[in-house]
């Protein structure tokens, strides 16, 4: 089974670069989409072609956030949100039941320029590791999407200009990562491949791309239980269409 996880950043827009061409290439039985910027209605419209169920999440704010799931198999149930109404309103999170395992699809809000809204994207984390905990007490959880933050320097390309500076790559933000790891979820990408340099994301700005100078903000943690599983965990680099590229795990 192959799970992708893609920040599209803006799902109209990819649609237009041969979106659904791309998908049915990865071959994926499950993708969680982040920043949509897509009401439900537009992002089942854009899927449909792919023949897949779609479970979308949409902001109050109309053309922000968003995050969607497409399935090949139907899942047995759909939950929006995080049951937190301060953390629901931007549409950030899509909770798709199967039989072995969660996926929780999600968006972490960017701590913004300046930081300004770092308090919020604690108090975020703090909620959605409780939400994660609930869940997984009832079967393994698969927690994917842009967490917008590099846990580590081997995961961005500038690491000593960048800490406790920019956004994504504060300790307050490093700190939010490790919670996660401790409470029992675990990244995937960088248990397999512990020393590999592989980048999630790239600005716009100044040829980051080509120059490979980017940041690994994209991430499948899953729960200790289901880790063994796990057979690979990946980032297509190659795939174009956004500012982040999919990354995936092989179960």
């Amino acid at each position: 089974m192959k799970l992708i996880s893609w920040n599209v950043n803006g799902i109209r827009a990819v649609a237009k670069k041969g979106l659904i061409e791309i998908l049915e290439g990865l071959e994926a039985d499950i993708i969680g989409f982040q920043e949509t910027k897509a009401q439900i209605v537009q992002v089942e419209e854009v899927l449909a072609p792919l023949g897949y169920y779609v479970s979308a999440n949409e902001a109050e704010k109309k053309g922000y956030s968003g995050t969607a799931i497409a399935s090949k198999v139907k899942p047995i149930s759909v939950t929006l949100g995080i049951g937190v109404a301060e953390h629901d309103t931007e549409g950030r999170t899509v909770t798709a039941e199967f039989d072995d395992f969660y996926v929780v699809n999600s968006y972490i809000p960017n701590s913004g320029q300046g930081l300004k809204r770092i308090d919020y994207r604690e108090s975020w984390d703090k909620a959605m590791l409780a939400y994660l905990k609930g869940l997984e007490a009832k079967k393994p959880v698969v927690f994917c999407g842009d967490l917008n933050v590099c846990h580590q320097a081997i995961d961005l390309a500038r690491p000593k200009s960048n800490y406790n500076k920019t956004a994504g790559y504060t300790q307050r933000e490093i700190d939010g990562l490790s919670n996660y790891i401790h409470a029992g979820f675990v990244d995937s990408f960088r248990t397999l491949y512990p020393e590999e340099v592989k980048y999630s994301w790239w600005s716009y700005r100044g040829g980051a791309r080509e120059k490979n100078v980017g940041w690994r903000l994209d991430y499948f943690l899953v729960s200790e239980s289901l880790m063994p599983q796990v057979k690979d965990s990946i980032i297509l680099n190659e795939v174009v269409g956004s500012d982040h590229c999919p990354v995936g795990i092989i179960i």
